[in-house]
């Protein structure tokens, strides 16, 4: 039987992602009182209020399970980094990037300067995703 420890990297950020989870559940009270119209939204803030929420709890998922692997593939160096810190990373800029860009008073219909925060969260995913998929191959 082998035994498997997280590197301290993979250990530190997997403590700070799950801390996160706090914001994701205020994140689930918020919807609430937007379901049950205690919040004043328009129906596209309200979409992306839910797409944000949504990915948040995903990416945070894919996040821990995505440490695991980098370390599984014994990722070092720069590509261990950007292994690590990619989808996590994307866990905090998209779902910020759906919250940011549909905030606002009034007639709020369509996305806002913001919502680059969603363009750069998939980059980060993408560029944690493939470094963890391709450290995996190659190990």
């Amino acid at each position: 039987m082998t035994t498997f420890a997280l590197s301290d990297a993979s250990r530190v950020l997997a403590g700070t992602v799950l801390l996160s989870i706090v914001g994701i559940e205020f994140g689930g009270w918020y919807l609430m009182r937007l379901a049950r119209g205690q919040a004043p939204a328009t129906p596209f803030q309200q979409r992306f209020a839910r797409a944000g929420h949504a990915h948040a709890g995903v990416l945070v998922t894919l996040g821990l399970v995505c440490l695991v692997l980098a370390d599984g593939a014994a990722l070092t160096g720069a590509l261990g980094w950007l292994a690590r810190l990619g989808v996590p990373l994307a866990a905090a800029l998209i779902p910020a990037g759906f919250f940011f860009s549909s905030m606002g008073r009034g007639e709020v219909v369509r996305p806002n300067r913001l919502i680059g925060l969603v363009w750069a969260g998939a980059v980060a995913l993408a560029v944690g995703v493939v470094s963890i998929g391709v450290g995996l191959l190659v190990a």
